[in-house]
């Protein structure tokens, strides 16, 4: 995709003419050479592709998730284990072709879905790599991997881009937000963007082998000295959608990049706080999905995103046919 525009109405027309594509609404001309708050330019920019074996067990199956983990960020977390990419823009920039090549790889690899991590910035460039394999016959699941920090109109905008979201629910307070994110807007849009999801897409739904299809998974990561958020969020779930809903909270934060010089940050979440997540998930009745056991130690070195090298690489294929995630 060249970055130079084209005069009259279709550049008007092309959202990257005026980039409103996340709740930031930055209004930048990315065609132009601008830049608004995420620092994407308009060709696409992908640090990492290949199986993911450390999804959930719907998404990851016996052949991996297709993952795609694209740069920039519309976030700045000071916890961000893939900072190196998401906040320090390392990856390599791809033409539309060869993004095209990538999702054809990994479709031929037999990945039950395409895996598109932190797509928001990117999503025409998406759209036009998938094109031409959508005219081919070749489409998998679409999963939609986000921060959560999205807007329903573009998530409308693009809703071939997704099939199964699978959607953070960080924060319940937009002063913690504000100061582990640089997001204090954060709450109202991820409550709005979950909504969304779920009425466009609804539970989770999987075929005879047990692989995700169609629906929503709602992860929780629960964030140290804030367990009583992620509460809030499970209860906020509970209340506003239902307990059709599946869940998965995660006990696997690690303080790395910003966090480690950030008080209340820089330590592990405890057992007693896990503990108080953990049974407010069977409190609410929330049954489906996926509740971690808790684990002291250090998360493992292949899923930590900011040890992984760049490039073409499966991603905790050590996991595969594990399930190290506890049905609740």
């Amino acid at each position: 995709m060249s970055p130079e525009r084209t005069a009259g109405p279709a550049a008007c027309s092309d959202p990257l003419a005026a980039c409103r594509l996340c709740p930031r609404a930055c209004g930048v001309d990315r065609l132009a050479g601008r830049r608004g708050y995420c620092g994407a330019g308009v060709v696409p920019r992908v640090f990492r592709h290949g199986p993911h074996f450390g999804e959930e067990p719907p998404l990851s199956g016996t052949h991996g998730s297709g993952t795609v983990f694209f740069s920039h960020c519309t976030l700045r977390c000071l916890y961000c284990q893939n900072h190196p990419w998401s906040q320090q823009a390392q990856g390599k920039d791809l033409s539309i072709p060869d993004l095209t090549a990538i999702f054809r790889r990994l479709a031929e690899q037999g990945c039950h879905n395409w895996n598109l991590v932190s797509p928001t910035p990117w999503l025409p460039q998406i759209r036009a790599a998938l094109n031409p394999l959508f005219q081919d016959g070749i489409r998998l699941p679409m999963v939609y991997n986000s921060s959560g920090f999205e807007l329903p109109d573009t998530l409308a905008s693009f809703r071939e881009l997704a099939d199964i979201a699978l959607i953070d629910l960080r924060y319940a307070r937009s002063d913690t937000a504000a100061e582990a994110s640089d997001c204090p807007a954060y709450v109202d849009a991820s409550r709005r963007a979950l909504r969304w999801f779920w009425e466009n897409l609804g539970p989770l739904r999987t075929d005879a082998d047990g692989i995700a299809e169609r629906g929503t998974i709602c992860r929780v990561l629960v964030l140290p000295g804030h367990a009583d958020e992620a509460v809030a969020s499970l209860r906020w779930l509970a209340e506003a959608v239902g307990a059709d809903v599946h869940v998965s909270v995660m006990s696997q934060y690690t303080p790395v990049y910003g966090a480690l010089q950030k008080a209340g940050w820089n330590r592990r979440v405890t057992a007693e706080e896990y503990g108080r997540v953990a049974a407010a998930v069977e409190d609410l009745g929330l049954g489906n999905g996926w509740v971690q056991e808790f684990e002291e130690a250090e998360s493992s070195a292949d899923l930590l995103g900011c040890n992984m090298p760049a490039g073409e690489a499966a991603v905790g294929r050590d996991l595969a046919g594990a399930d190290d995630a506890q049905r609740t």
